[in-house]
C-alpha cells in the first residue's frame, strides 16, 4: 500500500523542563511564542541557547514549546561529530548556556529517529502500530528510500513524517515536502531500529 504523505525537516532543537528553563532564564520566566509547528500544541519559541561540550560550541538552538518534564536536546549526526560526541546513544554529557546561567546535564542530548506522526484512526486504517516501521519514499533529483521510519501514534498528531537536516538534505528537501508511505506486511509487523 502507497499513500502521500507530508514531510517536515526538523533542524536541532531542546525541550526544556520547567526547572531547567528557570535555570538559564531566570525563576518564573515564560517562553515567548514565535511560530506553531504542524502538531497541535507544538510551538516554536524565541528563545534559543547555546551547547557545548568541551572545545566545541553550536550557538542559536531553538527551544521547542511546550515545556516537557525532562529536558532533551535533539541534534542531527553532523552535529554529534562536530561536538566530539562518539557514541551518542549512551546520552553525553552537555552543556546549556543561557542568558541568566549555564548548566550541564548528563543525560538527554539524542540523535531523534526518523519518525511518522499519525492518529489513531489513520494508523487503524492502515494497519499500523506504535513503535512499528513503515518505509517513506521520496522524488526529485535526490531520491531516497528511508526505511526503518518509526510509526508514532497520539489522538492530537496530524500526520507528518519527520526527518533530521541529514536525511533531508540527502533527500533534497530543506524544509518541507512530500513522500510516497510505504507498507508492507513485513513493515506492519517489525519495530524500527530507533529509539521508542
Amino acid at each position: 500500500m502507497e499513500k502521500i504523505v507530508p514531510i517536515e525537516v526538523s533542524a536541532r532543537h531542546v525541550h526544556l523542563s520547567k526547572k531547567d528553563l528557570e535555570a538559564l532564564f531566570g525563576f518564573g520566566y515564560k517562553l515567548k511564542k514565535m511560530r506553531n509547528l504542524s502538531q497541535p500544541g507544538f510551538f516554536a519559541a524565541k528563545e534559543v541557547i547555546g551547547i557545548e561540550r568541551g572545545n566545541q560550541k553550536i550557538a542559536d538552538v531553538r527551544i521547542l514549546g511546550p515545556l516537557r518534564k525532562r529536558t532533551q536536546i535533539e541534534l542531527s549526526l553532523t552535529d554529534v561529530v562536530n561536538l566530539g560526541i562518539k557514541n551518542p546513544t549512551r546520552n553525553p554529557g552537555i552543556t546549556i548556556i543561557g542568558p541568566k546561567g549555564k548548566m550541564n546535564i548528563k543525560k538527554g542530548a539524542i540523535v531523534a529517529w526518523r519518525h511518522i506522526h499519525l492518529g489513531p484512526e489513520e494508523a487503524r486504517k492502515l494497519g499500523l502500530k506504535n513503535g512499528g516501521s513503515v518505509s517513506i519514499k521520496t522524488k526529485g533529483k535526490r531520491a531516497l528510500i528511508f526505511n526503518n521510519v518509526l510509526v508514532r501514534i497520539d489522538k492530537n498528531f496530524k500526520k507528518s513524517v519527520h526527518l533530521d537536516t541529514d536525511e533531508g538534505n540527502a533527500a533534497g528537501i530543506t524544509k518541507k515536502g512530500k513522500g510516497t508511505l510505504v507498507i508492507n506486511s513485513k513493515c506492519k509487523n517489525q519495530n524500527a531500529g530507533g529509539p521508542k
